[in-house]
C-alpha cells in the first residue's frame, strides 16, 4: 500500500515537474510538503483542520486528536478531544490558550502551559470554535461556538462562565474569524460582523450563489488587517472595508458600517484566502470535463497570487499543486491557513499538507538553473552574493561553462573562463585540459591569463604547439601578444625551425622566428632575418637594443629596404656609424651615397664639408634640381671644380652662378644673353650686381634687339638714366609697345620724386622730434646729495652744516667740484653783473658762458626751521667741442609778492638734503657770475626769457 502510494506521488510529482518546465514563467512561491511528524499522522489518520501560530502549528483529525507540531512538522504534543472529527481549532495570540470543536458536539477551551479548562457538550455538531484574540487577559475570557447557532461564552467576576446567543435562525455556522473587536461569521445566509464592545451587528453581506450547498462549498473568511475582511464563497470575492460612521448620522444606527471596496468573481470555487502585502492568495477547488469520459473529474488544487482592483483582479501567479489524493477531495477538503508576518501559506488537505513560501534569491537561481537559464542565474548570484546561503557564484559559472561547451558554443564558454575562474589557476589549468580533450584549445587561447595567474609553461606551450601544427597567423599572433616568460622560449623557436625545413620561405614562421631570437636576446640573428624579409620593424629593433654595431655591414641593405628611414637613423647615431664609414660603405651604390649626403647637407652645410667636392657630380648626376642651391650654400665646394663640370654637362643656370661668384660678372651676363636669351633674367642679373659696366654690356647687347630694348625701358628707369639708352636708339627702329614703356618711365620718374619728396619730410619731422627730445632731456636736473663727492678734494660736495653757505660746479660729464677746488681762472674783460663774484673759465684756452651760482644763503619764510635752497643743476656740452657751455634754469617757488623762498627737502634721519642747482645756455647773451641770492637769478631769468 505504501509503495503504492510513493508511486502515485512521484508520477504526480513527476507530471507537475513537466507542466512547470512548459511554463517560462517563474512561480511566486516555493512549495514543500510538511513531513517528519505530519507524514506519520496522515499515513493511519487523515487532516481535518490546522491553526498557525509563530511559534507551532496545531493538526486536527479525523479521529478526534489534536497533535502540535513545531515547524518542521515534528509531533511536540498531543490531545485526545474526541473519537469523532475535529472541525476547528482555534487559538489566542499568545498561543497559550486553545479552543477546539468536534463532530460530537463537545468543545474544550484549556490552557496548554495551565491548568485553566472549560468543557461543554451541546446536543449538535458544533462547527467552529474561535477564543479571543487577547484570552490571556482576565478581561476577555471570552470565546464563541458555532453550530445551529452563534453563542457567546464569557467568564464572569465569580469565575462562572456565562453564555449569550448572539445570532441564530439562518442555518448553520460555517464560519468564524475574529480579530480586535470585531467578530465575522458566515451562515448558510451570508456574512455577519458583529461589534464585540457594543454587542452591535454591523452588517449583513449575503450569498451570491445560493444554489451551491453550504457544506460542500463553505465559506473562505480572513482578516487583512483590523478594518479589513475578506470574503470568498463559491466563485466570487468580495473585499469590505469597516469605516466609523459619522455621528450626525448615527440614530439609531451602529457606530459602525462596511463598505465593499472591491468583489470580483474567479474561474474556480474558493477554498480559501489568505493575504499578501497588498495582494491576496486564492486557494482554489479546480472540477475539469475529461474529452474521453465526457465527466467531470477533481483536478489539482490552484494556488493564485492576485491584485484586487475594484471590479476585477489581475493574476500575478498561478500553480497547480499536487497534493495526494487530489482525485477524491472535494471543495470542503481543503482548507488555506497562513502565519501572519512570515509570508508562509498551508495547504491542508485530509492526505497533505503542504507549505508555500515566497521565493528567496536561492529559490530564483534554482529556478533560472532548472530552466538552464545560466547566464541570469550568474547574474543575479553576483548582484545578491551576500544573500544567497545554497549557491556559490563559482559553482554556477562552472555549471554555465559546462553548459556553453554541451551546447558548442566553445568561444563563449572560453569567455565566461575570464570572468569566472578569475585568478585561480588550478581551475584555469583544469579547464584548459578540457577544451583540449574536445579539440577546442584555440577557442581559449586568446583568453587564457598572462600576467595574475600565470599557468604553468606546458600550458601554454601545448597552445602553441596546436597553432603551429594548423594556424601559422594564429601562431604569429600569440607570439606577439603573450610574453617571453610565459613558456620555454627554447623549446618554441626549435619548434619553429623543424618546421621552416619543411617551408624555409615562409614570411610568417620567419617573421614569428625573428620575434623568438628578439625575446631570447639574439639581436644579431633578429636582425639578419628582418633585413631579409625587409621588414618594418628593422629600425625600432636597432634603435631599441643598440644595434649599431651590427648594422656597419649592412647599410646598403637598410637603404634599399628604406631610404628615407635609414638616412635619418645614421644622421641621427653619427657618434655610433661615422660619415666616413657610411659614405665608404656607399661607394659603389652613388645614388644611395647622393641621398645621404644630400641629408647630410640639409641638416649642416658644414658637418660634410670634405665630401662636397664629390657631391658636386653627384648632384649633376642624380639631382640637378638641387645643384644650384647646393652651390648657393657651399662655402666648402671648388669653385673651379664645379664651373668644369657643369661647363662639361651644359648647365647654363649654375655656370652663371659660378662665373658670378668667381668675380667674372660680364661673362656671365653674356651667357645670360646668348645662351638663355632671357632679357628679365639678364636685368636682373644686372640689378643685382648693380655694375655701370654690366649696364652698359647689357644696353650694347641689346641696342639691336627690339624685344631687349622694350624689356629695358620697363626695368632700367630706377638703375641707369633711360636718356642712355633712348639716345642709342636708331632712328626708325620698331620697338613693340614703346609707348607703354615711355609711361612706364615717366611714371616711375614721378614715383621716384614723390617719394624722395616724402622721404624729407619723414627725415625733417624725425629731426625735430629728436632735437626737442635732446632739449627736454637735457633741461632735467642733476641730483647732489650727500653721496657725491668733490673730484679735486675727494670730500662731499654738500658740507656737514646745512646752514654754512656755499658753492659747487657740476659739469655735464656729472663730474662735480667745489667752487674753491677748482683753480682759479684767469679774467677776460668780458662785462659781469656782479662785481664782486670772478667770471670762473672751466676750461683751458677760452672763455665759456659758464654761469656758477654760489653765495647760497637762503631767503626763506620768517620763522622757517629749514634755511636750505633747493636748485636743479641741467649742464651740457655741445658736440665737438672741448668747453662746457650751460643754459641756465633755476626752479624756484615763488610765494605771494614773488619773493623767493628757499626750500628744504628732508629724506634721511641724518638731514639729508637734495640741492638742485639750474644752468642753461643763453645765446648772446651777458655774462653773468657770483649770484648772490637766487632773487637775481631769477629775475634776471625772467629778464632774458622776456627778451
Amino acid at each position: 500500500m505504501a509503495e503504492a502510494e510513493e508511486k502515485e506521488i512521484s508520477v504526480e510529482e513527476s507530471t507537475d515537474e513537466s507542466e512547470e518546465e512548459e511554463s517560462e514563467e517563474e512561480p511566486k512561491l516555493r512549495y514543500e510538503r510538511l513531513s517528519n511528524g505530519v507524514t506519520e499522522i496522515l499515513q493511519k489518520d487523515a487532516a481535518s483542520c490546522l491553526t498557525v501560530h509563530e511559534k507551532f502549528l496545531a493538526l486536527g483529525t479525523h479521529y478526534g486528536k489534536v497533535y502540535l507540531l513545531d515547524v518542521q512538522g515534528n509531533i511536540t504534543q498531543k490531545f485526545d478531544i474526541s473519537p469523532v472529527k475535529i472541525n476547528q481549532i482555534s487559538l489566542d495570540e499568545s498561543g497559550e490558550h486553545m479552543g477546539v470543536c468536534s463532530e460530537d458536539g463537545k468543545v474544550q477551551v484549556f490552557g496548554l502551559y495551565s491548568g485553566e479548562e472549560f468543557h461543554e457538550t451541546f446536543d449538535c455538531p458544533i462547527k467552529i470554535v474561535a477564543v479571543h484574540p487577547q484570552f490571556l487577559r482576565s478581561h476577555n475570557k471570552q470565546f464563541v461556538t458555532g453550530g445551529k447557532k452563534l453563542v457567546l461564552f464569557e467568564r464572569s467576576w465569580m469565575s462562572r462562565w456565562k453564555s449569550s446567543v448572539l445570532h441564530e435562525g439562518e442555518g448553520n455556522i460555517r464560519n468564524v474569524k475574529w480579530r480586535g473587536n470585531l467578530i465575522a461569521w458566515a451562515n448558510n445566509m451570508g456574512v455577519k460582523i458583529l461589534d464585540v464592545i457594543s454587542k452591535q451587528r454591523i452588517t449583513n453581506v449575503p450569498r451570491d450563489d445560493i444554489s451551491l450547498r453550504p457544506d460542500m462549498y463553505p465559506c473562505s473568511l480572513c482578516w487583512k488587517d483590523d478594518v479589513t475582511l475578506i470574503i470568498g464563497w463559491g466563485s466570487s470575492i468580495k473585499v469590505c472595508s469597516v469605516k466609523e460612521r459619522h455621528a450626525s448620522e448615527i440614530r439609531d444606527l451602529p457606530n459602525r458600517y462596511v463598505e465593499i471596496v472591491s468583489q470580483f468573481d474567479m474561474e474556480f470555487y474558493i477554498s480559501g484566502l489568505a493575504p499578501l502585502c497588498d495582494q491576496l492568495v486564492v486557494l482554489s477547488y479546480v472540477k475539469e470535463t475529461s474529452d474521453k469520459m465526457e465527466r467531470e473529474y477533481c483536478a489539482r488544487p490552484r494556488l493564485d497570487i492576485i491584485q484586487p482592483l475594484p471590479e476585477t483582479c489581475e493574476e500575478i501567479s498561478s500553480d497547480a499543486l499536487t497534493v495526494r489524493g487530489f482525485q477524491e477531495n472535494e471543495c470542503r477538503d481543503y482548507h488555506l491557513e497562513y502565519s501572519e508576518g512570515e509570508s508562509l501559506f498551508y495547504i491542508v488537505s485530509p492526505r497533505d499538507v503542504v507549505v508555500a513560501k515566497e521565493r528567496d534569491q536561492d529559490d530564483h537561481i534554482d529556478w533560472l538553473l532548472e530552466k538552464k537559464k545560466y547566464e541570469e542565474a550568474l547574474m543575479a548570484a553576483e548582484i545578491s552574493q551576500r544573500n544567497i546561503k545554497r549557491h556559490k557564484i563559482l559553482d554556477i559559472g562552472l555549471a554555465y561553462i559546462s553548459h556553453l561547451v554541451e551546447k558548442g558554443e566553445h568561444d563563449m564558454a572560453a569567455r565566461k573562463c575570464q570572468k569566472v575562474l578569475g585568478k585561480n589557476a588550478a581551475l584555469w589549468e583544469y579547464e584548459v585540459y578540457k577544451f583540449k580533450e574536445i579539440g577546442q584549445l584555440k577557442a581559449i587561447s586568446p583568453y587564457l591569463p598572462r600576467g595574475d595567474p600565470i599557468l604553468k609553461p606546458l600550458i601554454y606551450e601545448m597552445i602553441l604547439h596546436e597553432f603551429l601544427e594548423s594556424d601559422y597567423e594564429g601562431f604569429a599572433t600569440l607570439i606577439r601578444e603573450w610574453p617571453g616568460d610565459l613558456y620555454n622560449n627554447s623549446v618554441i623557436v626549435q619548434a619553429v625551425r623543424d618546421h621552416l625545413k619543411k617551408e624555409p620561405q615562409n614570411r610568417t614562421l620567419l617573421q614569428t622566428l625573428a620575434e623568438l631570437y628578439t625575446y631570447d636576446k639574439s639581436y644579431s640573428q633578429a636582425l639578419q632575418i628582418y633585413l631579409t624579409l625587409r621588414h618594418k620593424d628593422v629600425f625600432q629593433l636597432i634603435h631599441k637594443h643598440d644595434l649599431f654595431s651590427s648594422i656597419q655591414d649592412k647599410i646598403v641593405l637598410l637603404m634599399d629596404f628604406d631610404a628615407e628611414k635609414a638616412v635619418d637613423m645614421l644622421l641621427d647615431n653619427e657618434d655610433k656609424i661615422s660619415i666616413k664609414k657610411v659614405v665608404e660603405e656607399l661607394e659603389n651604390r652613388p645614388e644611395l651615397q647622393h641621398v645621404y649626403l644630400h641629408k647630410l647637407f640639409k641638416r649642416d652645410h658644414h658637418k660634410g664639408q670634405r665630401f662636397h667636392e664629390k657631391q658636386i657630380s653627384l648632384y649633376a648626376e642624380y639631382d640637378r634640381p638641387n645643384l644650384l642651391p647646393f652651390l648657393r650654400d657651399s662655402t666648402h665646394c671648388p669653385l673651379e671644380k664645379a664651373l668644369e663640370i657643369c661647363q662639361q654637362r651644359n648647365f647654363v643656370e649654375e655656370t652663371v652662378y659660378l662665373l658670378s661668384r668667381m668675380g667674372n660678372s660680364r661673362s656671365a651676363l653674356k651667357m645670360i644673353m646668348e645662351e638663355l636669351h632671357d632679357v628679365d633674367k639678364a636685368i636682373d642679373f644686372a640689378k643685382e650686381h648693380d655694375d655701370a659696366e654690366l649696364w652698359e654690356d647689357l644696353i650694347l647687347y641689346s641696342i639691336d634687339k627690339p624685344p631687349f630694348i622694350t624689356g629695358l625701358l620697363n626695368n632700367i628707369g630706377t638703375h641707369v638714366d633711360p636718356i642712355l639708352l633712348i639716345h642709342r636708339i636708331k632712328e626708325g627702329m620698331e620697338i613693340p609697345n614703346l609707348r607703354d614703356s615711355l609711361v612706364k618711365i615717366l611714371q616711375d620718374y614721378n614715383l621716384q620724386i614723390l617719394l624722395r619728396e616724402g622721404c624729407k619730410k619723414i627725415l625733417v619731422a624725425d629731426s625735430l622730434s629728436l632735437l626737442k627730445k635732446m632739449h627736454r632731456t637735457q633741461m632735467k636736473g642733476v641730483l647732489v646729495d650727500e653721496e657725491n663727492i668733490c673730484e679735486s678734494c675727494l670730500s662731499p660736495v654738500l658740507p656737514g652744516d646745512a646752514a654754512k653757505p656755499f658753492s659747487a660746479v657740476v659739469f655735464h660729464c656729472r663730474h662735480m667740484f667745489h667752487k674753491e677746488c677748482l683753480p682759479v681762472p684767469s679774467m677776460v674783460g668780458a662785462p659781469s653783473i656782479d662785481k664782486k663774484e670772478p667770471l670762473y673759465n672751466v676750461s683751458p684756452g677760452r672763455m665759456d658762458k659758464l654761469g656758477l651760482l654760489r653765495g647760497l644763503e637762503g631767503q626763506g619764510q620768517a620763522g622757517s626751521e629749514h634755511r636750505y635752497s633747493r636748485l636743479r643743476i641741467c649742464p651740457e656740452s655741445q658736440p665737438g667741442s672741448s668747453h662746457v657751455h650751460a643754459r641756465v634754469c633755476a626752479y624756484s617757488y615763488m610765494l605771494g609778492n614773488k619773493r623767493v623762498h628757499t626750500r628744504a627737502h628732508v629724506t634721511h634721519p641724518h638731514l639729508r638734503i637734495h640741492i638742485l642747482i639750474g644752468f642753461s645756455y643763453l645765446v648772446g647773451d651777458p655774462f653773468f657770475s657770483g649770484v648772490k641770492c637766487l632773487s637775481k637769478t631769477f629775475r634776471l631769468l625772467q629778464e632774458q626769457f622776456r627778451r
